[in-house]
């Protein structure tokens, strides 16, 4: 069983990976593998809606010269998913937010049914929408998404700061435990051939134009 966790911060090791190293080391000692996928600061190119990975369907976007497609090749083999952000003006960083719009589009039926969750770190402010910006990739791809026992932020302006959060850094280990829980229920379910319920075949469409 493994979680992937993308720190969507241009900072490899700022406070946003702080966040996820904590709930990494968590997973590691409830027996998950985990990996880090850092985005870092290379460009990564908005969806331009094009529609072509709909008409492969290869789980890839037909842009090929950024991170996207070097994430969705972890999907298949991921059984729970962390995605990091920092927080700017009051939502999640630019770079995971385009990254997100190709992956969930293009690699939908790698992520259905596994469970997910949406960290992120700030100075002061923002936090709770920039985490409602995150978890709607969830909620319209079929991903339950994993709980803590509080919102799941951490504050501060440098990595040292969020050493002191001692309240957010419990929140991710909490978040990992009940990650870790929902990972193995999924494999025990499946080991009982209890899958998750298959969509209807034609998705309604409605047109509000009409």
């Amino acid at each position: 069983m493994k979680v992937l966790l993308v720190n969507g911060s241009p900072h490899a090791h700022g406070c946003t990976f702080r966040a996820l190293a904590e709930i990494e080391k968590t997973l590691c000692e409830e027996g998950i593998e985990t990996e880090i996928f850092q985005l870092g600061a290379d460009p990564i190119r908005g969806c331009t809606g094009c529609g072509a990975c709909s008409k492969v369907k290869q789980n890839r976007c037909v842009h090929d010269d950024d991170a996207v497609n070097r994430v969705l090749e972890r999907c298949a083999d991921a059984d729970g998913f962390v995605f990091g952000s920092p927080v700017h003006y009051a939502g999640a960083c630019g770079e995971i937010i385009c990254l997100m719009d190709r992956m969930f589009y293009a690699g939908s039926r790698l992520l259905r049914g596994k469970p997910a969750a949406a960290i992120v770190s700030a100075r002061r402010a923002g936090t709770t929408a920039a985490i409602d910006q995150l978890n709607k990739y969830f909620t319209i791809s079929g991903m339950p998404i994993v709980p803590s026992q509080y919102w799941p932020m951490v504050h501060g302006s440098m990595p040292e700061d969020v050493e002191k959060d001692e309240e957010g850094l419990q929140i991710m280990r909490q978040l990992a435990r009940n990650m870790a829980f929902m990972v193995k229920s999924f494999a025990l379910a499946r080991e009982q051939s209890i899958l998750p319920p298959a969509q209807e075949s034609e998705k309604k469409r409605t047109n509000f134009i009409r």
